[in-house]
């Protein structure tokens, strides 16, 4: 991948809560200033469970890796990061996503395998630009993969999303 990448990754044997590590991406001032950070891509890794409101306001992101961690629930707030193309959220432990994933409208690749999801929200079907997803390791219900797994499966399953989408 090119471009600028910042990864943060938090080892539960190696650190423990009174020796936490603690990263200052801009100062209070850089921030009052209007500066923005540099890079694009931001990994975060290592049994996380909750994420801090002010990674939303990372709006020029355009790949998040918030993949192998703890997290039981992605918030509405990520459709404020319009400007991501690749969203991870592996193996983790969601059972939904929020309806505004379908603001990311630049998605091309979204990882969603391994988790508990039973249903997606119809407004993925909004996801033109989407040319990879990954579902496998779900529970999800059969009408959904019965299409994800049929030849150009992706493409269908969105249009499917669409469709249902703007029938509700």
């Amino acid at each position: 991948m090119k471009g600028n990448h910042y990864k943060m990754s938090r080892n539960k044997d190696k650190y423990d809560s009174a020796n936490r590590r603690q990263q200052i991406f801009l100062s209070q001032e850089d921030i009052a200033a209007g500066k923005k950070t540099n890079w694009s891509g931001l990994e975060i890794t290592g049994c996380v469970r909750n994420i801090s409101p002010s990674l939303w306001e990372f709006e020029h992101l355009t790949a998040l890796y918030l993949n192998d961690n703890q997290l039981l629930r992605l918030p509405a707030d990520v459709g404020m990061l319009t400007s991501l193309r690749t969203l991870d959220l592996s193996s983790n432990k969601l059972r939904s996503l929020p309806a505004e994933l379908g603001e990311l409208i630049q998605l091309r690749e979204l990882l969603l395998n391994n988790n508990f999801l039973r249903v997606l929200p119809y407004e993925i079907g909004k996801l033109f630009h989407l040319v990879i997803l990954g579902l496998m390791g779900n529970p999800l219900q059969k009408e959904f993969m019965n299409i994800y797994n049929e030849p150009n499966g992706t493409q269908k399953l969105l249009t499917y999303m669409l469709d249902n989408l703007s029938s509700s």
